[in-house]
């Protein structure tokens, strides 16, 4: 599975973002999606997962109720809707494929080039 994300940008505090992540590949509605991120200067982190079927999601803390995941299989492309954005969410994002359901990055064997997103305050 080949991954590519886009969408990012620079916005100010408070806006909004979305985030797309296209796949190619017939197997990637089989796959568990995730969005990383990374700072300058910082680790790599965990943003957000989805299941295959996107029944299931989670979030890390500092996404909760701004961030939502989402993905459709149709179209193999899996989205990040950002909104309240703060400045502490400037980061490159990553999008990750793999087969465990998992907010570990090393268990994601497939990764999109990642996107910048700057917000300014």
């Amino acid at each position: 599975v080949q991954l590519q994300a886009f969408g990012g940008g620079l916005v100010q505090a408070g806006g909004s973002l979305r985030l797309s992540c296209a796949a190619s590949g017939r197997t990637f509605s089989t796959y568990t999606a995730a969005w990383f991120r990374q700072a300058p200067g910082k680790e790599r982190e965990f943003v957000a997962q989805i299941s295959w079927s996107g029944t299931s999601t989670n979030y890390a803390f500092s996404g909760k109720g701004r961030f939502t995941i989402s993905r459709d299989n149709a179209k193999n492309t899996v989205y990040l809707q950002m909104d309240s954005l703060k400045p502490e969410d400037t980061a490159v994002y990553y999008c990750a494929a793999g087969s465990r359901y998992s907010d570990d990055s090393t268990q994601y064997a497939c990764w999109g080039q990642g996107t910048q997103v700057t917000v300014s305050s």
